[in-house]
C-alpha cells in the first residue's frame, strides 16, 4: 500500500497535518512494506524539509498513492478517482455547503471515511481535535476579556511557536476578580480547563459560582444537569439527555446573572432547549460581557454567535438590543469569539497529539486486519456508493 499525506486546499488555509514527521518515520518503521508519501505543500506547519529530514519522500504528485490522508474538506477540483481518503468532510449531518463535495465524490467512485465517524465498539470517537480547541478556546476568551477592558495584553496563540509558549504568555498574567463560566464536560471543556488551569485560579462548585461574591478570580465548569431539567422531573442523565434533549428545558438563566466570561464548550443538539435568548440578553441584569464561543454553533443555543469568525480575526460584537454585529470592544455591545478552526492557532501541537490517535487506534485497522469495523463505521461512501450506515444521506446526495 502506499499512503500519502495530502497538502491542504481549503481556504482560508489550515496548517495541521494528519502525521508528523516523525510519526511518519515511526509509520514506517513498523510497517516497512507499506510506502509513505507527503505531497509539498508551503503552508503546512511542518516543511517539507522537516519531513526530507526524517526519511519521507516529499513531491508534488501523489496521484499514485492508494489512501490519501489530509484534515479538511478537499478541494473538488483537486479529488483524485477511485482513491481511498481520510479527512473532516462536514457532510454526514447533512451539510449544504459541503454536498457538492460529497456528489463529486461519489462520481469518482472515492472511498471516504470520515475521522468523525472513527469510533470503538461503544461508539466512543477515537480521533479528534477538541481537547486543542478548548485550549485556544480559553486562551482567546482570556485574551477578549484582558482586550476589552484594557487590562492586559496576550500574544494570539497562532503567533506562539506552540502550546509551552502560549503558557509563557499565561505565566505573566495577573487577573482581577472574574468569574468564568465553562459548559461542558468532554475533550474540549477539558482543554479549557488546562487553559484556565495554567492561571491556578479558584474553581468553585455551582452553587456557589451562582450564590458567592469572590474578591478574586474563580472558575466554574457545569455539566448538563446543572444547565437543563427534565420537563417531567425526573432526574438528569448524560445518555437520556443526549438520546431525548427535546424533553428538557433550559434552567441556565440564573448563570447569565453573575458571569462575566463565559466559555462555551458544550456538544449541542438543535433539539436541546438552547441556553438563553435574545430577550434574557436585553435584560438590565444580564451580565455576561464576553463569550468566547469555542462549540460555534450558529444564532442558537447562544443568539450572540451570529458568525464564526477567523483565526486572523477572532473577535465582533454584538448588540442585544438590535441584534447586529459592532466593532467588538464596544462596552455597550457583548465581546465574542466565535472562532471555527482554533486547533489551526496551534497546529505543530495539535497534529502530533491528532497524530498519537491515528497510529495506537486507526492505522493497524487499515495495514492489518479491521477487526473491530473501526474504519468500516466511518466509511461514508465506498467507491462511490453509500454505506448501509450512511444511506440516510440519499436525499442528500442526490440534491432532493
Amino acid at each position: 500500500m502506499r499512503i500519502g499525506i495530502i497538502a491542504e486546499t481549503k481556504s482560508p488555509p489550515d496548517r495541521r497535518v494528519p502525521f508528523s514527521p516523525k510519526q511518519l518515520a515511526e509509520l514506517k518503521s513498523a510497517y516497512p512494506d507499506h510506502d509513505f508519501v507527503v505531497q509539498s505543500s508551503v503552508i503546512r506547519c511542518f516543511t517539507d524539509k522537516e519531513y526530507e529530514d526524517a526519511g519521507q519522500e516529499v513531491r508534488t504528485d501523489i496521484s499514485d498513492c492508494d489512501v490519501l490522508f489530509g484534515v479538511k474538506e478537499v478541494e473538488i477540483d483537486q479529488l483524485i478517482p477511485g482513491k481511498t481518503y481520510f479527512f473532516f468532510s462536514h457532510t454526514a449531518k447533512e451539510q449544504s455547503y459541503n454536498r457538492g463535495l460529497l456528489q463529486e465524490i461519489s462520481a469518482r467512485k472515492i472511498t471516504l471515511v470520515d475521522y468523525e465517524y472513527l469510533t470503538d465498539h461503544l461508539h466512543i470517537r477515537l480521533v479528534a481535535f477538541g481537547r486543542w480547541a478548548g485550549i485556544v478556546g480559553a486562551y482567546n476568551g482570556l485574551r477578549a476579556y484582558g482586550e476589552r477592558y484594557r487590562q492586559y495584553l496576550l500574544k494570539p496563540a497562532h503567533e506562539c511557536r506552540d502550546f509551552e509558549e502560549m503558557k509563557a504568555e499565561l505565566g505573566n498574567l495577573t487577573l482581577q476578580p472574574v468569574k468564568i463560566l465553562v459548559t461542558g464536560g468532554g475533550r474540549v471543556a477539558g482543554g479549557a480547563m488546562e487553559t484556565l488551569g495554567c492561571l491556578g485560579l479558584k474553581e468553585v462548585f455551582p452553587e456557589d459560582f451562582l450564590g458567592g461574591s469572590y474578591e478574586e478570580p474563580v472558575i466554574c465548569r457545569i455539566d448538563p444537569w446543572d444547565y437543563v431539567r427534565r420537563k417531567d422531573e425526573e432526574a438528569v442523565t448524560l445518555e437520556h439527555f443526549f438520546r431525548h434533549p427535546e424533553v428538557y428545558e433550559s434552567i441556565f438563566k440564573p448563570y447569565t446573572k453573575v458571569t462575566d466570561l463565559f466559555i462555551p464548550c458544550h456538544f449541542w443538539d438543535p433539539k436541546s432547549p438552547v441556553f438563553m435568548t435574545t430577550t434574557d440578553m436585553r435584560e438590565p441584569d444580564f451580565h455576561i460581557r464576553v463569550i468566547a464561543d469555542v462549540s460555534c454553533d450558529i444564532k442558537d443555543p447562544i443568539p450572540s454567535t451570529i458568525r464564526a469568525s477567523t483565526i486572523a480575526d477572532p473577535f465582533y460584537g454584538y448588540d442585544p438590543m438590535t441584534e447586529s454585529e459592532t466593532p467588538p470592544f464596544d462596552l455597550r455591545s457583548i465581546t465574542v469569539m466565535a472562532v471555527d478552526n482554533l486547533p489551526g492557532e496551534l497546529p505543530r501541537d495539535a497534529s502530533e497529539d491528532f497524530g498519537n490517535m491515528l497510529l495506537k487506534k486507526v492505522v493497524p485497522s487499515l495495514v492489518e486486519v479491521d477487526l473491530e469495523w473501526i474504519i468500516r463505521r466511518a466509511t461514508i461512501l465506498r467507491d462511490g456508493e453509500l454505506t448501509a450506515d450512511f444511506r440516510y444521506l440519499r436525499n442528500y446526495l442526490e440534491g432532493k
